[in-house]
């Protein structure tokens, strides 16, 4: 039944309570606060980058702190200061198809069709194409900050930390009596990379800033308060500003010769830094204007607001998107251990020191996706936007076989939709090259991109012959651009980001399926399971793909309104397809269309799994989630950090709290850096936004359109609370649970349709009603 009381919506639910009036969250059984365990701190300086640097960033700029004492170094990176590309001294061509032989992918379908089979070596040497220009991700140096008078080591009273919650990283320590302090941020809303070295007594700072790079393509020039660094990379001509201003208050200010400035006898100094280049996300030329005039307009207007204003501005923005979740599972970091020791002594969970290293890695990917990831650049690379090479591992580029895609993993339910907005725009300047990679390769409609990209619209192919075809990859970008709809509702946004791209993907399927002589059904050829194994026809991971890209733009479809035709080529189709799912002789989910599974193969990808996640073929109880299960446990718990982190996902979708749960201990044991960083080895940012979405599936489900509460609670975590996840549908939920049950549901709707909320909570553990946009209703 229904009525209104307050204005609030009230429904009677059997033993349970639908209002819309929330209460205030109920205290922690132990009484303690956990607002101050979104913190990594640390006893010393860092000594490695890749290890013990802490991350800053705004998407565009990030920098590593160092916390060094005699010099601080600050390393920064702008996300698309990139080798290779037009213009590039080795030559590029997005493509590099026409170099091909004619008539050679024919050749290798009908060579599968009568062997069944062939080696990656064997292919590539076919369909593989040398790559040039392909370029890289590069380093734009180091901000340097030696200080005048510091001591030689840290005391007691050191203290290096990064709060999640605000953004700010800071270093602190005593001196001869003085206590200094240093802060930096990135602040998004004014473009800028801020810093502030305050102390405790008057005309104590004294301190050089100096730019240096591993590349010597630059000139940096010192002019007043000003220091303005500008080059052009030597493979490609790409262009590249960063300007710094210094403000100081007290004492004297001197600009040196060899580009430097220094200030001496202040009380407390500040900077402010901006960067940038002159590359566009423009097919073909990839240009755009001289960074200059920005760079510079960006750095006096932030200079003209004041470090107040620029805090606070980024204070605000940073905690908007930060502060809308937070997760108590229990946890209690003892306030004496550093966060690497914490790391160290991680037992698996089983103490409220080890559950806030878990709640605080949970946050850390949230974290690390806002400050790689904001509207007006790239999307997160495989490093975010951290790098400090000239030569990165995998060019710290886009590899589209998993890793791009498992950086936006928790982006929808985790509540940062708008992190998405540079993926949205990779996807769409993707097109153009891919539509010309698919005419010249394929012969076909559509769009397409292989393995991996980079900025420059690379959709073609290389020549390692175990990670260089994947065709599947376009189809896979597109699932997350559905999912942002899933999440948010807006046709607007389907109608204009998502469908188009998703119909293009649709479309060269559609040319490019091919009728399996075994036994008739439409396939994927050639096609190869991620990095292992041959090259078959039909292999469950391209099968499971295009399955979810069909039916995603089918349903989109039907929302439009497109063509009956295109409707119905689209529904034929699937029902003509090899869906990818079969139980192999020992019960296991086969990865191949052949049953040729081998019981002992601990390869870390399990990419046949991906009908179950990051999918939605495979139902919860049935015969596939069964077989999945015994793929998951022959595979073992091993594996590189982002594998591990997609086998949290995994066992969460397979209901198996426990065994995520021992998932995500195995990745903090044994795949994470003292700075929590994950590793492959080495850094790959993937494992970090991986771990937080398979932390949000053992909370919350809802990829069958069932808002499914706490379908995978580990053991482990008996009592606590999650507030403001999201579901499909438009819902944003807080959850409490004690004893591993929900006690307590809010739910908000951001739409009015009809949901259904799965709990044992609830009467008949199920509830479905109308739920109206702006409306709360709690569950009690």
């Amino acid at each position: 039944m229904k009525s209104a009381v307050g204005g609030a919506a009230v429904l009677a639910s059997g033993g349970g309570l639908l209002t819309g009036t929330a209460a205030a969250a109920e205290e922690r059984p132990d009484g303690r606060d956990t607002s101050d365990e979104s913190l990594l701190w640390y006893a010393a300086p860092a000594a490695d980058w890749e290890r013990e640097a802490l991350p800053i960033g705004n998407g565009a700029l990030g920098a590593m702190v160092f916390g060094t004492l005699a010099s601080e170094r600050l390393q920064f990176n702008e996300k698309t200061l990139w080798t290779g590309g037009p213009g590039s001294r080795e030559g590029y061509d997005h493509g590099n198809w026409r170099e091909a032989r004619p008539g050679a992918l024919d050749e290798v379908r009908a060579e599968l069709d009568e062997k069944g089979g062939l080696s990656p070596d064997a292919v590539a040497a076919e369909l593989g194409q040398p790559r040039r220009g392909y370029g890289a991700h590069q380093t734009f140096g180091d901000l340097h900050i030696d200080m005048a008078d510091a001591p030689a080591t840290p005391d007691a009273t050191y203290r290096r930390a990064l709060d999640l919650r605000t953004g700010l990283a800071t270093v602190t320590y005593t001196h001869q009596q003085v206590r200094h302090e240093r802060e930096f941020f990135a602040s998004y809303p004014d473009g800028v990379l801020v810093g502030r070295l305050t102390a405790d007594r008057p005309g104590s700072v004294s301190c050089t800033l100096r730019h240096t790079s591993p590349r010597a393509d630059f000139t940096a020039k010192a002019d007043g308060d000003r220091i303005a660094v500008r080059g052009e990379l030597a493979d490609n001509g790409l262009k590249f500003e960063a300007q710094l201003r210094v403000v100081h208050q007290g004492g004297t200010r001197t600009a040196n010769a060899d580009g430097s400035i220094t200030v001496t006898g202040a009380d407390h100094v500040w900077f402010a830094l901006a960067a940038g280049t002159d590359y566009a996300d423009t097919y073909p030329d990839y240009r755009g204007d001289d960074p200059h005039a920005d760079v510079t307009r960006t750095v006096d207007q932030a200079v003209a607001k004041g470090h107040g204003a620029l805090r606070a501005r980024h204070l605000r923005d940073h905690g908007d998107l930060f502060g809308r979740v937070a997760l108590d599972i229990g946890q209690s970091a003892p306030a004496d251990v550093p966060t690497d020791q914490l790391l160290k002594g991680y037992g698996g969970g089983a103490s409220p020191a080890d559950r806030a290293l878990e709640a605080l890695f949970f946050q850390y990917g949230r974290y690390l996706l806002i400050a790689s990831s904001r509207a007006g650049s790239l999307p997160a690379n495989l490093q975010g936007v951290w790098n400090n090479s000239t030569n990165p591992p995998w060019s710290a580029d886009y590899h589209t076989n998993i890793n791009l895609q498992m950086n936006y993993w928790l982006a929808e339910a985790a509540n940062l939709a708008e992190t998405t907005a540079p993926y949205d725009r990779f996807v769409e300047a993707l097109r153009a090259p891919g539509r010309r990679t698919a005419k010249e390769m394929f012969g076909s409609r559509g769009w397409v991109v292989h393995n991996e990209t980079n900025p420059y619209g690379f959709t073609g192919v290389h020549d390692w012959s175990t990670a260089f075809w994947f065709p599947e990859a376009a189809a896979w970008l597109t699932a997350q651009l559905y999912e942002h709809y899933r999440f948010g509702g807006s046709t607007e946004y389907l109608r204009s980001t998502a469908y188009p791209a998703m119909k293009e993907a649709a479309e060269f399927w559609l040319d490019n399926l091919r009728t399996d002589p075994r036994d008739g059904t439409l396939v994927v050829t050639p096609s190869y399971s991620p990095e292992h194994g041959d090259f078959t026809a039909g292999d469950s991971m391209a099968q499971q793909i295009v399955h979810d890209l069909l039916t995603n733009t089918l349903e989109a479809a039907r929302v439009l309104g497109d063509s009956a035709a295109f409707r119905a080529e689209l529904d034929k189709t699937l029902g003509k397809l090899d869906p990818g799912l079969r139980v192999g002789s020992w019960g296991q989910l086969q990865e191949w269309k052949t049953d040729v599974d081998d019981k002992t193969d601990d390869h870390r990808h399990v990419s046949h799994l991906y009908a179950l996640h990051p999918g939605r073929q495979i139902q919860p109880g049935s015969k596939w989630a069964d077989a999945a299960k015994v793929s998951l446990t022959a595979r073992g718990d091993g594996g590189t950090g982002w594998s591990k982190a997609w086998k949290v996902n995994f066992w969460a979708r397979l209901r198996d709290g426990d065994h995520a749960h021992k998932m995500l201990g195995e990745q903090l044991k044994s795949s994470t850096l003292p700075n929590l960083w994950d590793t492959h080895p080495p850094f790959q940012i993937d494992g970090n936004f991986g771990a937080t979405s398979g932390i949000v599936e053992m909370l919350l489900q809802s990829q069958f359109d069932v808002i499914e509460v706490l379908p995978a609670l580990p053991a482990s975590w008996p009592y606590g609370s999650v507030r403001g996840l999201r579901a499909r549908g438009g819902a944003r939920l807080d959850v409490e649970w004690s004893g591993g049950r929900a006690t307590r549901i809010v739910l908000t709707a951001s739409r009015t349709r009809e949901l259904t909320v799965r709990s044992s909570l609830l009467k008949g553990g199920e509830k479905t009603f109308k739920a109206r946009a702006g409306q709360r209703y709690v569950f009690d």
